[in-house]
């Protein structure tokens, strides 16, 4: 019988350090809230943060060029464009770890 082994604590603090992102993300969305599209990102961004996502980073990643996107064809604050380059550089940094072996 095998045992299911807990995440290491570098996992754990990578993805929490996302979550993070994720949250800091939505609450400048909601604090700007409303501005051109600010609905169809609030929607993506929960969708980004979701089980789902979390269990799938390469879905996550998609979610958060989308997001990216609409934000790139308006005029996001500078506010929320910042949290989402955020929210990119702490994904990367997890694949960062995941490539390096250092997670997984």
């Amino acid at each position: 019988m095998a045992f299911i082994q807990e995440y290491t604590s570098l996992y754990k603090t990578a993805l929490s350090d996302l979550q993070g992102a994720w949250e800091i993300l939505r609450d400048a969305v909601v604090a700007h809230h409303p501005f051109q599209d600010s609905g169809r990102i609030l929607f993506h961004i929960d969708e980004g943060m979701s089980w789902e996502a979390v269990r799938d980073l390469e879905y996550m990643k998609k979610t958060l060029i989308l997001i990216r996107n609409i934000a790139n064809q308006n005029q996001t604050p500078q506010d929320v464009v910042d949290s989402i380059e955020h929210v990119w550089l702490n994904l990367q940094e997890v694949f960062e770890a995941i490539g390096h072996g250092e997670i997984g």
